[in-house]
């Protein structure tokens, strides 16, 4: 029973951090083409910006998200 509440567990930090993902790229979507650059990034990068956020300034839940692939 312990394997399949730890599946659960690994499939709702999954879920929570693909709406994450979601819900920042909603938000950075929004941004006008200037305020992107003022972050320092370009529109066409926001996806990949999402998928491989730099270690230093990841979100928590980018780091869990990260963590749980490396078993």
């Amino acid at each position: 029973m312990s394997i399949l509440l730890s599946a659960l567990a690994a499939l709702q930090i999954r879920y929570q951090a693909w709406r994450q993902r979601q819900q920042a790229y909603a938000e950075l979507a929004q941004l006008d083409d200037r305020s992107l650059a003022d972050i320092g990034i370009s529109r066409s990068e926001i996806p990949y910006v999402l998928a491989h956020p730099a270690p230093s300034r990841a979100p928590s839940w980018a780091k869990t998200s990260r963590h749980s692939h490396a078993h």
